[in-house]
C-alpha cells in the first residue's frame, strides 16, 4: 500500500498542476489578446502599449473601452467612472472569492489585482474547494500570463492584421458560454441558481437595457439573498 508520504511526493507541484487547470481557459484568451493588441495598433498606439494595458491594468473588457478614452484623451473623471462601472461586478466575486487560502500580503495584494472572470470560475468550483493558496495563485498567474502574451504578440502583428476581420471578440462571449456549462454539469442538482440567473438576466434586459450588467447582478444577487432565506427558514421549521 502506498503511504501518505508516497502520495504528496507523487502529487505535482502546485505551478503544474495550476498550469493544467489553466490551460484550456488561458488558450481561448489568445485570440481575444490577438484581437485587443490589433485593435489598439490600428487606434494609432505603439505596440508596447498592449504590453503595459494589459499587466498593468489588467481588466478584459474595460481595456478595450480604454483604447477610445486614450484615444480621444478623455478626463480622468470619466476613465474612473467607466472602470467602476464596467468592473463593479467584482465586488460580488470577492463575496465567495477564496482569498482567505492566500498567504502573505503580497500574493494577497496579487491575487486581488488578478481576479477576472475566469480565474474566479476556476477557483470556486466544487472541484477546486481544497485547493492551496499557492495553486490558485498561480492559476491567476497564468491566466495573466495568457493574456499579456496574445496582446503583445497582436500589438506586434497589428500592422499585418486588416481592419476588415471580424469575430475574433466573440471568443470572449464562446468562452464564457463554456465555463457556464462546466458550473451547470458540476451542481446538476442545483437547477434553481442557472434559472434564476437566466431570468436575472432576461428581466435585466427587458427593464434595464443600457444597464444590462449591473442590473443583473442585482436582480440575481437579491434572489440567491431570498432563496437562501427561505431555504434556512424551511429547514429551521422542519
Amino acid at each position: 500500500m502506498e503511504s501518505a508520504a508516497d502520495l504528496v511526493v507523487r502529487s505535482p507541484p502546485p505551478w503544474r498542476a495550476a498550469l493544467r487547470d489553466s490551460g484550456s481557459v488561458g488558450l481561448a484568451l489568445v485570440p481575444l489578446g490577438l484581437a485587443f493588441g490589433a485593435v489598439l495598433t490600428h487606434a494609432g498606439l505603439d505596440w508596447w502599449w498592449a504590453t503595459v494595458f494589459t499587466t498593468l491594468i489588467y481588466a478584459g473588457s474595460f481595456e478595450f473601452l480604454l483604447i477610445g478614452l486614450v484615444t480621444v484623451a478623455a478626463p480622468l473623471a470619466a476613465i474612473g467612472l467607466s472602470a467602476f462601472l464596467v468592473n463593479v461586478r467584482h465586488v460580488f466575486y470577492a463575496l465567495s472569492f477564496p482569498l482567505h487560502r492566500v498567504r502573505g500580503r503580497a500574493a494577497r495584494t496579487y491575487s486581488t489585482f488578478a481576479l477576472t472572470d475566469e480565474a474566479y470560475a476556476l477557483t470556486t468550483t466544487e472541484r477546486s474547494r481544497k485547493w492551496p493558496g499557492t495553486r490558485i495563485l498561480w492559476v491567476q498567474l497564468f491566466l495573466h500570463l495568457f493574456w499579456v502574451g496574445g496582446a503583445t504578440a497582436g500589438g506586434l502583428l497589428g500592422s499585418l492584421i486588416p481592419d476588415s476581420v471580424v469575430g475574433l471578440e466573440f471568443a470572449m462571449t464562446a468562452l464564457f458560454a463554456v465555463l457556464a456549462i462546466d458550473a451547470v454539469r458540476e451542481r446538476r442538482g442545483d437547477v434553481p441558481t442557472p434559472v434564476l440567473a437566466v431570468l436575472s438576466a432576461v428581466a435585466a434586459r427587458l427593464l434595464f437595457p443600457g444597464e444590462m450588467l449591473m442590473a443583473a447582478f442585482v436582480l440575481f444577487t437579491t434572489g440567491l439573498i431570498v432563496r437562501y432565506l427561505a431555504t434556512g427558514r424551511s429547514e429551521c421549521d422542519a
